[in-house]
């Protein structure tokens, strides 16, 4: 059944928790770059509703010398975040949750000249009963 899968309603994809934590349990994260007030995932974060104003931009902010935690928005705006983070990881470890899009421009210009690994199955965001409706990759960038 090859059916057309409509595009999704939002770019904004809360981690799972149990991801979060396996990854965390080998990196510990300390900067949580594109979260919200509710499902920030690290005591330092970004996000549009965070109570200092100068930290409610992470492609803004500076990820330097931190272990950084990056599930960005997965509209338009992903490139910016991929390309931020390959440029950050010379100073900061990153690690990514993006949609698998193999076929982008910002995957073959970023993501693939670091560590990519591939997610078996689909991920549940956020608590949602069904899986997304696309692939998810982990990238892990340090230099």
């Amino acid at each position: 059944m090859n059916g057309y899968m409509p595009p999704s309603q939002t770019d904004d994809w809360a981690t799972p928790g149990d991801l979060f934590d396996s990854l965390n349990a080998i990196h510990g994260f300390t900067f949580d770059t594109a979260a919200s007030q509710s499902n920030r995932k690290c005591a330092k974060w970004c996000g549009l509703d965070h109570p200092d104003e100068s930290m409610r931009d992470g492609l803004a902010a500076s990820w330097l010398g931190e272990i950084v935690w990056c599930n960005p928005p997965y509209g338009r705006q992903i490139k910016e975040w991929v390309k931020k983070a390959h440029r950050e990881s010379i100073g900061a470890k990153i690690v990514m949750l993006l949609p698998a899009r193999t076929d982008t421009m910002w995957f073959h210009d970023y993501a693939i000249q670091h560590k990519v690994t591939f997610i078996r199955g689909r991920l549940k965001f956020g608590g949602h009963q069904a899986s997304a409706p696309f692939p998810s990759i982990i990238v892990e960038m340090s230099k």
